[in-house]
């Protein structure tokens, strides 16, 4: 080999070593990075029988579908299970301190006290103050369960929005890789931006991926529809700010497709989209089914009648009527009410409520004006302990005494949050094996960079010296000439 021959060796080692490097560099700086994947420098031999270096971007196609989907469900479970909690917390979290269940059993044992010494009025005041509770409790929870709907529609709205940004951002790295791929240039750092917003993407919404030519990617849903195909398909909804009991919320589509909410405590949901959905339309208008089924069980229960007609009495609502039997009347829960009649804060008298006469003197059933007597309030004891019928809509027993149904409610959010809770584990246990995978495929491992950069000083160290011995030649044949 020529001096020439040889000086160009070097020349091309020392620039191959330095792109190597260059390489580890950008790895390291990229550790924690979770979109980013790792470069390999490798050298080969050109066609002139020269080394050069090539590089590549490690890439495992398979591990990154499952961990889009792994990520897709926990997301979904998380967004779930503490949405769960905080209506959990509006009962008193695990003691349901808070829940109608609580009011209505400090309410039966009030109207016992009451049932034993009659003549008390502070006892029948007692009740009167119980039965308030009750009611603050059924209306604040009411209330608490639309708060929650209207928060799940705001958190959609966002979502919805931050999902067509991330679809932007994709489509202009999606579009940066198919031109680089088509010039013959690296797309490596375009790559690693559509990774970025492909993982955000995968934690609002199930996604499934196919990869194209020239790196060109498409995204679907979970079931089937178009989300990315060289244009990002439009993901609307129209938020609603006010709700209640009779307000249904607007649904999301996808490219005109709606999206579905999840089913289930485990839920079925991909995305924290299909989880918003099951708490707004599924799991809290359930609630507020069986709160409104509450309150009809109530005024029905402490109704009064004359023998022809029959009215509310302890409690009521905005119509003064007695609600059909076994049907949920939306918003009921948000309007019942302590009749006037029998509430000394607005004028009444408890002991109405012990004579069956809050709707005046044809509903009396203490004809003898007795001081004792007790057996209306025994009649309200045995009415609460009485199996009636409920909307099967409930997802409760439709043949129940009030106050199991009203018991079973919380049985209802428990049993669904304990099963939200093992979902949460396993999916999150799922996700971080699933990534984990992904990552030691194709992410940046710091002790075998440590290692290739220990190999690459050993390589630059016999460079230098090569280098060096071309030198002294060099000199000793100047000196030679010279």
């Amino acid at each position: 080999m020529t001096l020439s021959a040889a000086f160009n060796t070097v020349q091309s080692m020392f620039r191959n070593n330095g792109t190597a490097a260059n390489v580890l560099t950008v790895n390291t700086a990229n550790e924690s990075n979770e979109a980013y994947a790792r470069r390999t420098a490798t050298t080969l031999t050109n066609i002139y029988g020269g080394a050069e270096v090539v590089v590549q971007q490690a890439q495992d196609f398979g591990l990154l579908k499952q961990a889009l989907n792994a990520t897709s469900e926990d997301a979904a479970q998380q967004q779930l299970y503490r949405d769960l909690e905080g209506i959990s917390n509006v009962y008193g979290g695990n003691e349901q301190s808070f829940s109608p269940g609580t009011y209505l059993n400090n309410l039966m044992k009030s109207l016992s006290d009451y049932a034993a010494k009659p003549s008390d009025n502070a006892l029948g005041d007692g009740v009167v103050a119980r039965a308030k509770d009750l009611v603050n409790s059924i209306r604040d929870t009411s209330s608490a369960l639309q708060a929650a709907r209207a928060q799940a529609d705001a958190d959609i709205a966002n979502a919805v929005t931050k999902l067509n940004n991330l679809l932007s951002q994709f489509k202009v790295a999606n579009d940066q890789v198919l031109s680089l791929t088509a010039a013959g240039q690296e797309p490596f750092d375009a790559i690693d931006a559509r990774q970025k917003a492909l993982n955000g993407i995968s934690e609002i919404v199930g996604v499934t991926v196919m990869r194209r030519p020239n790196n060109d990617l498409v995204l679907y849903t979970s079931d089937g529809t178009t989300l990315f195909e060289s244009s990002a398909r439009t993901v609307s909804f129209t938020q609603t700010f006010t709700y209640d009991a009779t307000v249904t919320g607007n649904g999301i589509k996808i490219d005109g497709v709606p999206v579905k909410p999840g089913v289930g405590g485990d839920t079925t949901a991909k995305g924290t989209l299909g989880a918003l959905l099951q708490i707004r339309d599924q799991v809290a208008p359930v609630m507020q089914k069986q709160l409104d089924e509450v309150a009809r069980g109530l005024i029905t229960t402490f109704s009064e009648t004359d023998g022809t007609n029959t009215k509310p009495g302890l409690f009521t609502w905005a119509t003064g009527t007695i609600p059909t039997a076994g049907t949920v009347v939306p918003n009921l829960a948000a309007l019942i009410s302590i009749n006037a009649a029998v509430d000394p804060a607005q004028g009444g008298t408890s002991s109405r409520l012990r004579d069956g006469s809050i709707n005046g003197a044809a509903y009396n059933q203490n004809t003898g004006n007795n001081a004792s007597f007790s057996t209306v309030l025994n009649k309200y004891i045995t009415a609460l302990n009485t199996p009636i019928t409920f909307d099967a809509a409930t997802q409760l027993h439709p043949s129940a005494s009030l106050v199991s149904f009203t018991n079973g409610s919380i049985g209802w959010l428990e049993e669904i949050r304990k099963s939200a809770l093992s979902g949460k584990e396993n999916k999150a246990a799922a996700k971080t094996q699933s990534v984990s995978a992904y990552s030691n495929s194709t992410g940046v491992n710091l002790d075998q960079q440590t290692a290739l950069m220990m190999d690459l000083d050993n390589a630059q160290r016999t460079t230098a010296k090569i280098f060096s011995a071309i030198d002294d030649m060099l000199k000793s044949l100047l000196n030679a000439v010279g």
